[in-house]
């Protein structure tokens, strides 16, 4: 009998008429009912619909599709907003908080349109009692800061003339100053532009666009410690600053004039260069642009640390991972208050980025160790500011406005920050109160830490206004009474312990300017200003200088108002132009009740 003949065997028609467990096993089926092969291992046979043959043409199409649906349907699920658009509690998703495996959020990374602006802190509903507030800040810090005038070049080139003491002199500024902060230049960089400077040829070369800008950083570190010094000078030290001033402007006009070089090159050098423009621009008050040179830094530093040569001199890996560190703090620090800033995603890598190693920054031993350990404690915390802006007031993701679940995060954030505290070297340890300290950087680390507590308990102030349309003061809870207490607690303190400080004065005037001003939105209401244009303090109502109303009932209730309002008004004096913003101090506590 022919194999056709046989009714209970099947002309095989290869993987058409296989069974379900041959096709998955890919072995031969004799299209028997069971076939062979499950008859033989138990198995159920089982007969599907015939296979339709697909080439690798119909695999691809079908994987793009996949991933193509996949795609669409993340999109759909993203918020999609305008980069101008204020984020209030009201927009927070309570519904989707973190903790899946999926969110995978990196903790040191600042989340993009967070709600912890000075911006989206004035879009709370619990301002809406308080239209006046916004009405002063109805604009655009971004599109305010975009429409002012370009920097005017100089219309001639002149390269300063200076002896071999005066190089040695404003080079040293520079060294114990912008190099103590973000300790960057070796010794023997350092040695190579007096050199430079000295020889008084500066060609078109990168290496002439760097000794250019550190002159023109160490004249601005002379400037902003004459400030410290001597708070009441006379005309003598008037007319030195002004010369101080004028110097560090020509030399930075020829480095900007040649800028372009290192744009071009792909060095350490030019990635020096392009990171020292940063800071002068942060000097200049000019945020955007010095956003712009730490994103263009900070491209080069990743291109370069990617390609490692094996062949590399050591000290300059060390040089580009300590322009990474310091363009992680930077850009952090203004993205914390222009959120919509596109990020140059060092932030996402800097887990795989070795600490700051051995480098030698200063000639002194005492001077390199202690400035490499005030570079760490400012990355620790700026790291630590991160996961705060990201666990509270990511969007979508935050907690602050979530009762049930922000307490147990502000209480691990919170105790972070004091081991970061306690875990100070020696030189820079402070204690939280209103005793000066002699060392400025300590001092500004104080002020760091002052500002990061307020913000980790700034949600128990939230919670506090969202309760007094419900509540009355004796129903809160005694959580909350003590959460608001050490928030105000620490605004107090940062207030009362403004000063001069010449890191925040050279790099962070505007940075602390916006900072405080949504550090007083957040907590106070009613207001003493500061004139921008006169320099005066002026309540609602009058330029004269004099207080009414409720701002004056405000000055009595708090004698150190003019005092703290005239430290921020002197900070943004000493370039002699006007803040963008103009600082508002608030005077009044919103939840005096409370006490």
């Amino acid at each position: 009998m022919s194999l056709e003949e046989t009714p209970d065997y099947r002309k095989r028609k290869r993987t058409s008429h296989a069974c379900d467990p041959c096709r998955y096993r890919k072995v031969r089926c004799d299209g028997r009912q069971p076939c062979t092969t499950c008859a033989n291992i138990g198995d159920e046979c089982v007969y599907g619909t015939e296979a339709v043959p697909k080439n690798k043409s119909d695999l691809i199409l079908e994987v793009a599709a996949r991933v193509s649906g996949m795609l669409d349907g993340k999109a759909s699920s993203q918020y999609h907003a305008s980069p101008t658009a204020i984020i209030s509690p009201s927009t927070i998703n309570a519904g989707h908080r973190p903790g899946s495996p999926d969110d995978r959020i990196s903790n040191a990374t600042l989340s993009a349109f967070h709600a912890s602006t000075t911006e989206s802190i004035l879009a709370w509903p619990h301002f809406d009692d308080f239209q006046s507030l916004r009405e002063d800040h109805s604009f655009s810090v971004f599109h305010l800061e975009s429409s002012r005038a370009p920097l005017a070049p100089r219309a001639a080139t002149v390269h300063p003339y200076a002896s071999r003491s005066e190089i040695d002199r404003v080079v040293h500024s520079f060294q114990r100053n912008v190099n103590f902060w973000y300790p960057t230049m070796s010794v023997a960089q350092a040695a190579e532009v007096q050199v430079h400077m000295a020889a008084g040829v500066f060609g078109d070369s990168v290496k002439s666009c760097v000794a250019l800008l550190v002159m023109a950083l160490g004249c601005a570190s002379e400037l902003i410690c004459s400030y410290a010094a001597n708070e009441e000078p006379n005309s003598e030290e008037m007319e030195l600053r002004s010369h101080r001033r004028a110097m560090g402007e020509i030399y930075f006009d020829c480095a900007f004039k040649k800028i372009y070089l290192a744009q071009a090159e792909c060095t350490v050098d030019a990635v020096q260069s392009l990171f020292f423009t940063a800071i002068f621009f942060a000097f200049l008050q000019r945020p955007l642009q010095a956003w712009s040179f730490i994103h263009a830094t900070a491209a080069k530093c990743r291109l370069l640390l990617a390609y490692h040569n094996p062949d590399a001199n050591p000290a300059e890996q060390e040089c580009l991972r300590r322009i990474f560190w310091s363009c992680y703090i930077l850009e952090s620090d203004y993205l914390a208050e222009l959120s919509a800033l596109p990020q140059t995603g060092i932030a996402d890598i800097e887990s795989s980025i070795p600490l700051p190693g051995e480098y030698q920054t200063h000639l002194s031993q005492t001077d390199e160790e202690q400035s490499s350990l005030y570079f760490l404690a400012c990355i620790s915390m700026r790291r630590l500011l991160n996961r705060v802006h990201n666990l509270l007031y990511a969007r979508d993701t935050g907690v602050a406005f979530d009762n049930h679940q922000f307490p147990s995060v502000v209480a691990e954030l919170a105790h972070q920050l004091e081991e970061w505290k306690d875990l100070l070297p020696p030189p820079f340890q402070f204690t939280v109160d209103l005793r000066p300290l002699a060392c400025t950087a300590g001092a500004f680390l104080r002020q760091r830490y002052l500002t990061c507590k307020s913000v980790i308990y700034r949600p128990y102030l939230t919670w506090a206004l969202s309760m007094t349309a419900t509540a009355t003061v004796e129903h809160f809870p005694s959580q909350l009474f003590e959460g608001c207490k050490i928030c105000l607690e620490a605004c107090w303190l940062h207030a009362q312990n403004l000063g001069s400080y010449p890191h925040t004065v050279l790099v962070d005037t505007w940075i602390c300017s916006l900072s405080y001003d949504g550090e007083r939105d957040a907590d106070y209401t009613g207001c003493v200003e500061v004139d921008g244009f006169t320099g005066l303090l002026v309540a609602p109502g009058g330029r004269d200088g004099t207080s009414s109303g409720e701002a004056a009932d405000a000055v009595d209730a708090y004698p150190g108002a003019w005092s703290v309002a005239k430290c921020v008004a002197e900070c943004e004096a000493y370039w002699g132009c006007r803040s963008v913003v103009e600082d508002e101090i608030g005077v009044i506590m919103y939840l005096e009740c409370l006490y």
